[in-house]
């Protein structure tokens, strides 16, 4: 059985997950009722976090920051307390979309760094690993569409101030006639940005499970799970 300081922080987890379900809903602009809702179990989430990281910090007689997973937990709890004051005192609920992820992906990663239990069953270790490639797919394909509707939107938008179609063989094909207006392809690169960011942090708490099961805490210097980390945090940005 975990000592309570693992139970206490994987509690933390999910309610940090609240959080991180308000911000995928506001970034699909479905979650402006539920900020109230998670922002409650953001807070208590930072209380449980405190004494996870106190009571680590007590059973090793020393801050309980000498690991990796440690001091993901640190950095989480940090940003939360943050997040919190800035939130008391501004009253900056924006935020909350970089912020909610940020905490609740780096609480996740720091409560798997216990060895969890063994695949049960070999079907749901294959499901679960199909279901993390279809979301990595999907959020590559939402960030290569945007960046594609951006690449359209300069252009479309150079022309249009120019007022003018001359140019290269290739600015000829794309005069302004044969691309949609700017205000489309701006909803364009919003909504595929969104779709894509979503798909991809959902591809990595799920890849990150699946990598803790397959591989105990050695998943963490998995490669493929450190590329699909920066790859997360460059979204995030």
């Amino acid at each position: 059985m975990p000592e309570m300081s693992t139970v206490w922080l994987r509690l933390a987890a999910v309610l940090y997950g609240a959080g991180l379900l308000q911000a995928i809903l506001t970034i699909l602009r479905r979650g402006t009722r539920t900020f109230p809702f998670a922002l409650g179990a953001f807070q208590v989430a930072v209380v449980l976090h405190a004494v996870a990281f106190v009571e680590r910090s007590v059973t090793l007689r020393h801050l309980a920051a000498n690991n990796f997973f440690e001091t993901a937990s640190l950095a989480a709890l940090i940003f939360a307390v943050v997040y919190l004051f800035i939130e008391w005192r501004y009253h900056f609920a924006s935020l909350s979309i970089f912020v909610f992820p940020l905490v609740s992906l780096l609480t996740l990663t720091a409560a798997m760094g216990t060895p969890l239990a063994s695949w049960t069953d070999p079907r749901v270790r294959g499901a679960w690993l199909i279901t993390h490639i279809l979301l990595v797919l999907v959020g590559f394909a939402g960030l290569l569409l945007s960046a594609a509707a951006a690449l359209f939107y300069l252009l479309q938008e150079r022309r249009l101030k120019r007022k003018h179609s001359a140019g290269g063989d290739f600015l000829n094909l794309v005069t302004p006639e044969r691309l949609p207006p700017l205000e489309t392809l701006d909803s364009l690169i919003t909504r595929s940005m969104s779709v894509g960011f979503v798909a991809m942090t959902l591809a990595v708490v799920a890849g990150s499970g699946w990598a803790s099961i397959e591989y105990g805490v050695r998943w963490v210097s998995e490669a493929k799970i450190i590329v699909s980390f920066i790859t997360w945090g460059f979204y995030l940005l």
